[in-house]
C-alpha cells in the first residue's frame, strides 16, 4: 500500500498562516485571504485536490470549525462521503458530528503513521497547521500544497514546512499586516519557498 499524506494551506510570503478566514481567529491582521482578489487559475489547485483527496484530516481546532460548516457546503459536498480522522488527545465519540462519512479518532503521531502504512491513496490535512508542523517533525507529510498571499503578517503564528527556508526582503518588514502588488509576489515565488525535505515537495501557487 502506499499512502500519501499532503498538508493543504493558506500561508503570506513571509510564512504565516494565523488568522487567514477573519480577525475572530486570534490575529488582528486576520482575513487576508479574503482581501485578495480571487484568481480562478490559482484556486484550480483546489480542484486538483477535490480529485485526488481518498480522506480528509484535522486537528481537534480546526475539525470543530470545518464540521460546522462543510456538510453543509455545497462548495464541498464531495467531501462528505469521504473518510475522516481527527487527531487529537480530547475528542470524544459524542463529539463527532452526525452524517459526515466515516470518521476515525487518532491519539498519537504514532497512530498517524501506522495509518500511512495501511492505507493507500492521499489524506489531506486542511487547516490544523500546529499537527502538520508535528507530523512534518516527523517526517510523516508527503507534499505540501501551498496558495501564497500576497501579504506580510507581523507577529503571527509561522507555520513553514519542515525542511523549507524563507526569504525577506529588507523593506517588506515592516509591522503590520502589508498588501504587494501581485507581480511583486510572483517573481519572488522561487526565492520564498524551497524545497529540502527528504522526499517531499513543495507546490506553491502565488496570488
Amino acid at each position: 500500500m502506499t499512502c500519501e499524506l499532503v498538508y493543504t494551506g493558506f500561508i503570506t510570503v513571509d510564512g504565516i498562516v494565523d488568522s487567514p478566514g477573519s480577525a475572530r481567529e486570534g490575529h488582528p491582521g486576520g482575513g487576508w485571504v479574503f482581501d485578495t482578489p480571487f484568481l480562478p487559475e490559482v484556486y484550480a489547485l483546489k480542484g486538483e485536490e477535490l480529485t485526488e483527496t481518498t480522506a480528509l484530516m484535522f486537528g481537534r481546532r480546526s475539525y470543530d470549525a470545518f464540521s460546522a460548516v462543510w456538510p453543509r457546503s455545497a462548495d464541498h459536498a464531495d467531501y462528505n462521503g469521504l473518510p475522516k480522522y481527527i487527531v487529537s488527545t480530547s475528542i470524544g465519540e459524542g463529539d463527532l458530528v452526525d452524517g459526515w462519512g466515516s470518521q476515525h479518532i487518532l491519539r498519537s503521531t504514532e497512530d498517524v503513521a501506522r495509518l500511512k502504512e495501511t492505507s493507500d491513496g492521499a489524506i489531506f490535512i486542511h487547516g490544523s497547521a500546529e499537527l502538520a508542523t508535528r507530523l512534518g517533525e516527523a517526517d510523516l507529510i508527503d507534499r505540501y500544497n501551498l496558495l501564497m498571499f500576497p501579504y506580510l503578517l507581523a507577529g503571527g503564528k509561522e507555520r513553514l514546512p519542515v525542511g523549507c527556508t524563507r526569504t525577506q526582503e529588507a523593506e517588506a518588514a515592516r509591522v503590520g499586516c502589508l498588501r504587494q502588488r501581485r507581480r511583486q509576489a510572483r517573481l519572488r515565488r522561487a526565492a520564498l519557498i524551497r524545497s529540502h525535505g527528504r522526499g517531499s515537495g513543495i507546490r506553491a501557487a502565488v496570488l
